[in-house]
């Protein structure tokens, strides 16, 4: 009677579960990736169709209407206190998310697609980026010798900067 070893996968555990990102550059300088679990959408956005409000913070550009929703847009880079981005364009790229009840358009300069990595590969960002950015991080990851920062986008739909009460 012969023997024959069968291999089961492993079940995957919380820690190496493949997650998808959508991933951009947030300006020159600075590439990001928001998990898929909170993004609606990556669009572009005529200057035209943004209707600017007055009094708000400097990082709100306005507001527009998407899919029949009226939806705040957002300088992702400025509200981070990052280089702000190239005023000179004609549309946007924006990236639609979704926190709970709320929905923002997040512009970014430019939009480079998807990606996947797993949560082990998520380091601290402590020590490699501003602090000024580390509560609207998850981490970093590092992917083929560039340092991405994964953005938390419940504490960018949290932020004090878009909240009035």
């Amino acid at each position: 009677m012969t023997s024959t070893n069968i291999a089961l996968p492993l079940k995957p555990t919380q820690n190496n579960l493949v997650d998808s990102y959508l991933k951009f550059q947030l300006n020159q300088q600075t590439a990001a990736v928001l998990s898929m679990k909170h993004t609606q959408e990556a669009i572009l956005v005529p200057i035209e169709s943004v209707t600017s409000m007055p009094n708000m913070p400097t990082c709100i550009l306005g507001l527009m209407n998407w899919r029949s929703r009226i939806i705040w847009i957002v300088d992702l880079p400025r509200m981070l206190n990052l280089e702000s981005l190239d005023y000179r364009v004609r549309q946007y790229n924006a990236i639609v998310i979704q926190v709970e009840s709320l929905m923002l358009g997040l512009v970014v300069q430019e939009i480079k697609g998807t990606t996947k990595f797993i949560a082990d590969e998520i380091h601290s960002p402590i020590g490699q980026v501003a602090s000024s950015l580390v509560p609207y991080l998850c981490g970093c990851v590092v992917q083929q010798e560039e340092i991405l920062l994964v953005l938390d986008a419940q504490a960018i739909g949290q932020s004090s900067i878009l909240r009035s009460d």
